[in-house]
This record gives structure tokens, sequence and C-alpha cells, in this order.
């Protein structure tokens, strides 16, 4: 039985974000607390790329009618995607995040929040730090942005919500797990937006509600007044946006911890201190989840930790900071969709 979950683990592996494999074996106790053995031998035969059902049932020599359902309680327990085209579903794999754990989002319980918590930080140090590419990045909110900048559509988070058709907003799994495990804050809990054969899954599988646009720029504004950093899916076109605190984001906690965390993130923009408007508050060291900033005479931004997520700006009721656009050489272009980025993570990860 222990050889389907370790077939298991080795396949999620060979996906874009990947789940690479720790001496204590904890990310395979995490598979048999979601998957039976039955599930896990159909996870393994699917790939990122959405079949019909009898695509898959071909493949794997069982009856159309029992995959179909077997694949249904897979996507419904958040274990694999579905997506609809026309009259049809489709199944494919998910990765193990952002996807398998974060579609358990209603199931939580404390030994699967222990052992993702011991996993997460192993996964970040393994495969998230060491690729280019990343599954996020960091943008502001339009207002904080210097208004001699070009700004480009996909670095607006108003401008990403203007042009969706379908959202749906969910509670934040970090708060929430953390919240569980008696730690945590009170941030406002539910932000996390989806959009597009996102939303769609999440409103099936009753893990979040739809939503308007106005409703979606409501709860922007909420997110950031709260101070939360913006992290949308790394494409032109992103499929979510996290609403993330430097206490329970492990994206968050885990690059605060570098050395130079504005070199493992994607933004475009950096904060900049005009210090003849300082007046030496610390309200920016208090906003800043990087620790970014410090204060004597007046503020001081050090550019190698700052990822230029804007929260200082709304914080400075003095005016003295301000988003800067890195140098024409430094700017970072998205990839266009979410399944250029996934080639761009497996290429980078020796997967073709």
């Amino acid at each position: 039985m222990s050889q389907v979950y370790a077939k298991l683990a080795k396949h999620l592996d060979t996906l874009p974000a990947g789940f690479p494999p720790t001496e204590s074996g904890v990310e395979l106790k995490i598979l048999k607390r979601l998957f039976t053995p039955q599930e896990a031998e159909v996870a393994v035969a699917l790939t990122m790329r959405p079949e019909p059902v009898a695509a898959i049932a071909e493949r794997l020599h069982q009856d159309e009618t029992e995959m179909g359902a077997m694949l249904e309680r897979m996507a419904s327990k958040g274990l694999i995607f579905r997506a609809e085209k026309g009259d049809t579903t489709l199944y494919m794999a998910s990765q193990f995040v952002v996807g398998i754990w974060e579609y358990h989002l209603n199931d939580l319980d404390e030994e699967l929040v222990r052992d993702v918590n011991a996993y997460l930080p192993e996964y970040m140090r393994q495969s998230w730090m060491k690729h280019k590419t990343k599954q996020l990045r960091v943008i502001p909110v339009s207002k904080e942005i210097a208004v001699e900048n070009a700004i480009m559509p996909y670095d607006v988070a108003e401008e990403i919500i203007a042009h969706q058709s379908k959202i749906v907003v969910a509670d934040c799994i970090c708060r929430k797990e953390h919240q569980l495990m008696g730690e945590g804050c009170d941030n406002p809990m539910e932000v996390c937006l989806s959009f597009g054969s996102g939303a769609y899954y999440y409103e099936k599988n009753g893990l979040g509600r739809a939503i308007d646009q106005k409703e979606a720029l409501e709860i922007l504004k909420m997110g950031r007044e709260a101070g939360l950093v913006l992290q949308p899916g790394n494409s032109q076109k992103p499929v979510n946006i996290c609403m993330c605190c430097g206490c329970c984001c492990q994206i968050l906690r885990n690059l605060k911890t570098l050395e130079h965390p504005a070199q493992a993130v994607h933004t475009n923009y950096y904060a900049k201190v005009d210090e003849e408007q300082c007046v030496a508050c610390e309200a920016c060291v208090d906003r800043c989840h990087m620790e970014a900033i410090t204060v004597a005479e007046t503020a001081v931004v050090d550019r190698r930790r700052c990822i230029g997520c804007g929260l200082c700006v709304s914080a400075c009721e003095a005016g003295a900071l301000s988003l800067e656009q890195k140098s024409s050489d430094d700017q970072y272009v998205p990839p266009k969709t979410p399944v250029e980025t996934f080639i761009h993570m497996a290429r980078e990860r020796g997967n073709r």
C-alpha cells in the first residue's frame, strides 16, 4: 500500500510546482491522509492536460461510468481539478501547491495542518526558492504607484479584477489553518479571489461564494487597509489573487528569512523615500512584512529586501513614500497565461 503513495509523490514531483521528498517522509503521511489507495492510483495516471472521462477510463482499462463517478468524487474532495468545456466535464491533475492543499480549505484538521506545516518550509527550500519562475508575484494597487509611471494592466489589481466575468471569494487557508492551531492573526479572512475556471471549481466545491466586480474591489480595499500583500498568479491573465500577511502566509514567512527577499519574487516596483517629507514616524516600519525599512533621522528602504507591495506608501500620512518602477532592464513581464507559466516552471525543473 505504501508503494502507491510513493508513486503518487514521485508523480506530483514531476508536475511544474514539484513535490520534493523529505528525509522524514512527511509528504507521504500527507498523501495517506488525503487519498485512498485507489484514488492515488487514479491520480498517478492524470497529467495537467484536461481530459474527458472516456480517455482516462480507456487508458486505465476501467469502465467509463465507474471512472466518471470516481473522478467526480476526487474532484469534489479537492484531489484533482475539474473544468467544463461546453457539455463535457474534463479532469486533470492538481499540483500540491497551489492546488490540492488550498482545495482542502473546508476540511482541515490539526493532524493534517501539522504535517503540512512541517512539509511546506522544506517544499519552499527545495522547489519554490530554487527556480526562477514562481507561481505567484507581487503587485500594488493603482493609487500607490507614482502617476508618471507607465503602468501595465497586469501590474494593477483593479485592472485584473475589471477583466473578470466570474469571481469567487474564499477564506484564506493560511490564516484559517493558523487559527485552527491557536495561532495566526485577526486580519480579514474572506479575501482570496479566484477567477474563471478556478472560480467555477471553488464555487462547485463549496469553497467560496460568487461575487461581482464591485464587491471584489471592496474586498481588495479592505485587504489593503488591513496591510495585506497582493499576490496574484504569475501570468498576465491570473486565475487568482491572494491577499497575504507575513505572520501566516508560508511564502512571505519564508521570504522574510532570506537575506535579500527582493531577489526571490517577481515585482516591478520598489519603495522610495522623500527625505524632506519624512517625519520619522515609523508607520512604514510596522507595515513592512519584509523588515525592509529602518528609521533613524528619516526612513531608509533596503531595496534588497523590498518586494514592492506598496503597503508602506498607503501607511505614510506624511506622503514621504512612493512606489517607483524598476529600470527597464529589471522589469518583469509575466507569461501571458497560466499554461505558459507552468511550461516555464517545468522546463526550469528539467521536465518537458
